[in-house]
């Protein structure tokens, strides 16, 4: 006899195959997920920014800016491949509410990473590489550091006026001007203004011994001429010389005005830009500077109580205009040999050199210059 058939039990194994599925899938979901955040923290940090055919991104970081504007905007500036990935992992790493202000530098191309830290202050200081031209005064790097993030620009011009940190370094002047070595350099963000004004003059000081054994007979012959003089007469040959090629020539000229008795007024240098230095260095001693905007005036030109007015000063002025290259100083130690006197103006950086103030004049008015 045959005993009651079993049930089947078809629901218990549908329901075992559901949930064996689901476990399945919550699984694979879990693995992903962690294969997605690995990648976000592991891979993507490091990955390669987008190629850009410019070397440096400038945004301006305004208060109230959100993370999405922000990275939108890099995206646009080719700093970042996506903005969305981007804003993804700043937010993972909370780093969204620690944003820099004002104007930030990206250097590109970057890595995610490397975008982020200079995106935000919570991680770090960041690195600063800054370019100080040849010619740049004082007051130019003060600005520059400033714009980069380096220091405060009137906290940099207290620095180049420490009467110790210049004593400690052999510079005899009321300021740096003239021994802030034009150079690259890599700054901290928010680095100590000493220690700024330390390295140029480090890197000046390193320079300056390597004139003195390269020029030393040269510079034998210089008799009177301290290393502040010759710094100063670099200076000025740095801000006239637009063309790297004339420099011995143009300090040639400076010299023959200086120690030719040919040349009138007598050892007047007769610069442009040494008046307008005065109108930036101090502008409270000449009244033809209460409104200087960067352009010339005969009324400056004519004003003898700028103390840096070489038409109407003779010899050098009080100190350096601006900070010379090696070029500029080598040119001044070792000057094109020649009889010029003048020189004017004559397009794409170059100058016309004359002998004569008769045929300065002519160039002058060939050259359609007042």
């Amino acid at each position: 006899m045959e005993g009651p058939e079993q049930p089947i039990e078809v629901e218990s194994d549908l329901g075992s195959g559901i949930a064996r599925a689901l476990s399945l899938v919550t699984l694979l979901a879990v693995l992903g997920l962690l294969g997605a955040m690995g990648w976000l923290f592991v891979i993507y940090p490091d990955t390669d920014g987008p190629a850009s055919e410019v070397e440096e991104v400038h945004i301006q970081v305004s208060q109230g800016m959100t993370l999405r504007q922000l990275a939108t905007q890099l995206q646009s500036e080719g700093v970042i491949k996506d903005a969305r990935v981007w804003s993804l992992y700043m937010r993972m790493r909370r780093l969204d509410r620690h944003l820099r202000q004002g104007k930030v530098r990206f250097r590109v191309p970057m890595t995610p990473e490397e975008a982020a830290r200079h995106a935000t202050t919570s991680l770090g200081r960041i690195q600063v590489r800054i370019l100080i031209p040849e010619g740049f005064s004082r007051f130019e790097i003060a600005q520059r550091l400033d714009e980069y993030g380096v220091c405060d620009a009137d906290d940099f011009l207290d620095a180049t006026e420490d009467a110790s940190l210049l004593a400690s370094y052999g510079v005899e002047a009321n300021d740096a001007e003239g021994y802030l070595f034009p150079d690259t350099y890599e700054f901290d963000d928010d680095t100590r203004p000493r220690r700024v004004v330390e390295r140029m003059l480090a890197n000046w000081t390193r320079k300056h011994e390597e004139f003195e054994e390269q020029y030393a007979e040269r510079l034998s012959k210089l008799k009177g001429w301290t290393t502040h003089d010759i710094v100063t007469l670099a200076s000025i040959v740095e801000k006239e010389a637009a063309v790297p090629s004339e420099r011995p020539r143009i300090a040639g000229v400076f010299w023959n005005r200086l120690t030719s008795k040919r040349f009138l007024p007598r050892r007047r240098l007769q610069a442009d830009p040494t008046v307008q230095y005065g109108c930036v260095a101090v502008p409270e001693a000449a009244p033809s500077c209460d409104d200087y905007d960067g352009r010339i005036t005969r009324a400056m030109l004519d004003d003898a109580q700028n103390p840096y007015n070489t038409y109407r000063h003779s010899g050098l002025p009080p100190g350096p205009i601006s900070n010379p290259g090696r070029a500029a100083i080598a040119a001044v130690i070792d000057p094109e040999q020649h009889d010029y006197y003048y020189f004017v103006a004559r397009g794409g950086g170059q100058h016309h050199f004359s002998k004569t103030l008769r045929q300065h004049n002519i160039a002058v008015r060939r050259n359609g210059q007042n």
